[in-house]
């Protein structure tokens, strides 16, 4: 069956990285656009990046532009959203999603367009 599967989160002080991982199997990874989310206590679930089949094609919201960075490797079936100066505002449960298309991304920023979801890992950045 179809499966994603989030690691990397963990506590950091603010100004801190880390690199999160998005792993999957039960489909054709290449064909896949595969975004992330976050969802902080109390509000909605939000868009954070998205990345094409090839990784050819990158958005960002505009709040971690410069900060976060999206990539994949087919050949491990692996996303990566590596962040950078981390903020306490970025505190919150990351998910990523998946959908299966080779449309460019841009078409792909909101929760609805996913098929697939990870089961999500907490981000905390303390001040």
């Amino acid at each position: 069956q179809v499966q994603l599967v989030e690691s990397g989160g963990g506590l950091v002080q603010a100004g801190g990285s880390l690199r999160l991982s998005c792993a999957a199997s039960g489909l054709t990874f290449s064909r896949l656009v595969v975004g992330w989310f976050r969802q902080a206590p109390g509000k909605e679930r939000e868009f954070v990046s998205t990345i094409s089949w090839s990784g050819g094609s990158t958005y960002y919201t505009d709040s971690v532009k410069g900060r976060f960075t999206i990539s994949r490797d087919n050949a491990k079936n692996t996303v990566y959203l590596q962040m950078n100066s981390l903020k306490p505002e970025d505190t919150a449960v990351y998910y990523c999603a998946a959908v299966s298309t080779y449309r460019d991304p841009y078409y792909y920023r909101s929760n609805e367009k996913y098929d697939y979801w990870g089961q999500g890992t907490q981000v905390t950045v303390s001040s």
